[in-house]
């Protein structure tokens, strides 16, 4: 089996293991004429999210947290099966699980703090409101007899 074009890092200095990475093939559906018929071009490629060591802990409790809904049995899946090819459709499902567990592993957003709006901004503004509504209020057409 060749290798791939290169490791698909996760993040920073974390990439997925090649070891790790179980592949399946199967037919892809849809039309291609006679093609289609005799290629395995589909790409099942999984990832035993649990077991693995290629992961910080922190970062694996992380992507079992997020990830929970779509894991079976701590196993995550990818497909693809987009072009001909089943080279480019291995590098398709390996970029995709990059992408997937980066995201997945990414820290949580900082906290928003509140700020309160500054006396000025909040009196500016009702200012604006009222000139607004008295400008309005002077089109009703009140004294034009």
């Amino acid at each position: 089996m060749e290798h791939m074009s290169g490791p698909h890092i996760i993040r920073g200095s974390v990439s997925l293991p090649e070891a790790e990475l179980m592949w399946r093939f199967s037919r892809s559906s849809g039309p291609g004429g006679q093609h289609v018929n005799t290629s395995d071009s589909q790409v099942e490629l999984r990832f035993d999210l649990a077991a693995t060591d290629a992961l910080p802990q922190v970062w694996k409790d992380r992507a079992l947290e997020r990830l929970a809904g779509r894991l079976t049995d701590g196993v995550i899946s990818v497909r693809a099966s987009e072009h001909r090819s089943q080279w480019r459709n291995r590098e398709t499902a390996a970029v995709r699980l990059a992408a997937l567990l980066a995201e997945a592993t990414a820290p949580p957003p900082k906290q928003r703090r509140t700020t309160k709006i500054p006396r000025g901004i909040n009196e500016r503004r009702l200012r604006n409101k009222k000139r607004r509504g008295d400008t309005k209020r002077g089109r009703s057409g009140g004294g034009w007899d």
